[in-house]
């Protein structure tokens, strides 16, 4: 039976609008557009680490039946090349690749192959031969280059009050490293695109998050105007912050289609997906934490080392939950990076947030349990409703609410607060819990709205170049515009991911839901305003749109709106807030673990759709996990390449590594966040739930797990803590 819609879609759990199109394979993704005379081309790889190419022979690839062209630095088109050393890595970088014989890191693309088959390509590509005058100071060794460290200078450094002073007040000092490794992002979409170059003006099919940014990151590179550029994403298979970027695939294939004179098609191997679209930097935090004995914080310290690449800079920022989460007075936040021979890392789902609250929500624990408090009165403790790192009040904060109700719903009362107290046969049992804040930001946003009367029916198109990463972008929108036209969600649709649209800020940072149905909102109400003025109707009457199109003796309309946020927004803090309770069993002999049950909490403003944010909670969830369990890119030690190189051996969660999870949406409207009240939630899922599963460790089996992924090895090497009776 199919559910009637009501009117107002927005706040019912309705399908996806696009879910018919994905399901029957209509839905086209960056390497599915129909394009005739398309060739394709396939990236060669770097297999040294630092160096110079000295010589090239392509002969062999160049005799090949259906090879048009081999590209390397010797022949490829001239690219605006970087400025200064390490420049910051941006959403709308410039993308140089090709530009000259140096080689910075192992697998960088050092040539492209364009044939007429994709396997012609691919085998070209292998008759290549490059050899090298290889660099023996290559940086691809973590641990032995922290004395190259540099402090950044961009401004990330923050500190209030007196850290040496908190630190002498508190009656108690937690002084713990913690350490993340790695991580891809693999999107089960790999990197894709087809571009074409015809007359100085490129149209590029790409799997790309921020339309906009990639139209400047392909101008910029090629020093063409933004008008000569067309990017199209319609449909982006997931993205994580991969695609948030213009990778250099999509630079090679506009190149390719210049050099060659017809549209070329570059599809980036899962193998490629290590070495050439970003990744988790690897994280060393050090965190020191003071407070009293009654549990009152007096100073928190949190210290960043990371990695970037010699090319460019990027730093995750790991210290963001730890400046305006709790109340402390005496707050330090610092970071250095350490310049390796490895690519340059780039924003992964919650960056900073997913990682930071890990070493933060770990540090938490660890004090609690040295104060014998209760971890969730600990943090409730110290609740603030003012952002001290930016002396602001948030907006709305209900921290509290979902700790309190997550405790509830959880069974946090039955928790055994001495760790391996809780058994059942050769298990176990541990409860963690933590809390969780994500920034959402709410960025300016334009949308068309087209109104056409179909007999006595208002159809609506909705038309923007925001994407639809699988996080339900669609249906928002068209929830959003169904509500303030007041015509049925079946009546609109929503056409998105092209630049000829409304620009907005693109798929990203937790800001989609809230500018994109702002943007729509916006259109919407221009569009019902004029026609009440043309016909001098009061704002306030109630007239249904097919009236209104009928006064006017209009069959179609069109308006436009932008949204953007208002001077009240800059007075405030905006964050999602959530918690995250664990429930987990620890084999004692082997180490191996199961996580049995989660419960997630969310405080987001105004949910939309209550089933696709509870999918991307639970896709949250699921990434949190995966840190834990199993997530990890290895580095190889003496040439700089990864180990971990395909799904055999980066293991990600399936089914079977996820618990029965409840998840919980508080009802908030925020409407100092935007006029419609929505709040991010894409990464809040992320937040904190690697450190709600060690934390339900250390209560199972009273053993600190500082460094992620935790495997059994790990475990059961381990020593108790201090103080835990076994």
């Amino acid at each position: 039976m199919t559910k009637t819609l009501n009117t107002s879609g927005v706040g019912e759990a309705i399908n996806r609008v696009e879910g018919h199109l994905k399901v029957t394979g209509k839905a086209k993704y960056a390497s599915e557009f129909p394009v005739e005379n398309k060739v394709y081309g396939q990236g060669i790889n770097s297999t040294i680490a630092k160096g110079e190419i000295i010589s090239i022979d392509t002969s062999e690839a160049e005799k090949l039946e259906g090879v048009l062209k081999v590209i390397t630095y010797r022949n490829a088109e001239k690219l605006k090349t970087f400025e200064g050393e390490r420049p910051q890595i941006a959403t709308d970088s410039i993308a140089p690749v090709l530009q000259s014989n140096k080689v910075h890191y192992y697998g960088e693309y050092i040539g492209l192959v364009v044939a007429e088959t994709f396997e012609q390509a691919q085998y070209a590509a292998s008759l290549v031969k490059f050899e090298y005058k290889e660099d023996a100071a290559a940086v691809i060794n973590f641990e032995k280059s922290k004395s190259k460290a540099y402090t950044p200078d961009n401004g990330s450094n923050y500190s209030r009050g007196n850290m040496d002073k908190g630190l002498s007040e508190a009656d108690m000092v937690v002084e713990q490293t913690y350490n993340t490794p790695i991580e891809h992002h693999h999107p089960m979409e790999l990197h894709a695109t087809i571009a074409s170059w015809d007359n100085g003006k490129v149209l590029a099919y790409a799997s790309q998050q921020i339309v906009e940014d990639a139209i400047i990151a392909i101008s910029g590179t090629f020093q063409i105007p933004k008008k000569d550029v067309r990017v199209v994403s319609a449909f982006v298979g997931g993205g994580f912050g991969s695609k948030l970027n213009l990778d250099r695939h999509v630079i090679l294939a506009v190149m390719a289609s210049k050099m060659v004179g017809r549209p070329v098609q570059v599809t980036v191997t899962r193998t490629q997906m290590f070495t050439n679209t970003n990744m988790r930097q690897q994280n060393e935090q050090k965190m020191r934490v003071g407070a009293k004995n009654d549990g009152t914080l007096t100073a928190l310290s949190h210290e960043t080392l990371s990695h970037t690449s010699t090319t460019q800079e990027y730093q995750e920022p790991c210290g963001m939950v730890s400046k305006m989460l709790y109340n402390v007075p005496n707050n330090e936040v610092t970071y250095k990076l350490i310049p390796m021979n490895i690519q340059t890392p780039f924003a992964m789902r919650a960056p900073g947030e997913a990682t930071g609250s890990f070493a933060l929500e770990s540090a938490m624990d660890e004090m609690a349990w040295k104060l014998k408090m209760d971890p969730l009165e600990f943090r409730i403790k110290n609740d603030t409703q003012i952002d001290l790192h930016e002396n602001r009040p948030f907006s709305s904060r209900l921290l509290v609410e979902c700790l309190r109700i997550g405790a509830d719903k959880f069974g946090w009362k039955d928790r055994k607060s001495e760790p391996r107290s809780n058994k059942k046969g050769n298990w176990l049992i541990g409860y963690g819990v933590s809390a969780a804040s994500r920034n959402s930001p709410y960025q300016k946003s334009n949308a068309r709205v087209i109104l056409n009367l179909e007999e006595d029916e208002v159809h609506a198109t909705v038309q923007m170049d925001g994407t639809d990463i699988g996080t339900g972008s669609y249906t928002i929108v068209a929830q959003t515009a169904a509500e303030y036209l007041k015509i049925p969600v079946e009546q609109v649709t929503v056409e998105l991911g092209d630049s000829d649209f409304p620009v907005t800020p693109g798929s990203g940072g937790s800001w989609g839901a809230a500018s994109y149905c702002n943007g729509a909102r916006a259109a919407c109400e221009n569009a019902i305003k004029t026609l009440k003025n043309n016909r001098n109707i009061e704002e306030d009457e109630e007239v249904a749109l097919v009236e209104l199109l009928k006064k006017n003796q209009l069959t179609k309309f069109e308006a436009e709106g932008m949204a953007e946020p208002s001077a009240e927004f800059e007075k405030y803090s905006i964050f999602s807030f959530g918690a995250n309770f664990s429930e987990v069993w620890v084999d004692k002999d082997t180490g191996i673990y199961r996580i049995k049950r989660m419960v997630n909490v969310a405080s987001a403003g105004k949910i939309l759709n209550p089933k696709t944010a509870y999918g991307q909670i639970i896709g949250g969830l699921t990434m949190g996990a995966g840190m834990v369990i199993a997530e990890q890119t290895h580095v190889e030690p003496n040439f700089g390449n990864f180990i971990t190189r395909s799904f055999a051996d980066y293991h990600v969660p399936v089914n079977l590594d996820m618990a029965n999870t409840e998840v919980i949406f508080l009802p908030e409207e925020d409407k100092i966040a935007n006029k419609m009240g929505i709040k991010g939630i894409g990464e809040l899922g992320i937040t904190s739930v690697a450190a709600s599963i060690t934390n339900a460790i250390f209560n199972a089996t009273g053993k600190r797990m500082r460094s992620l992924p935790i495997t059994p090895e790990k475990l059961i090497e381990a020593k108790v803590e201090e103080g835990v009776v076994i």
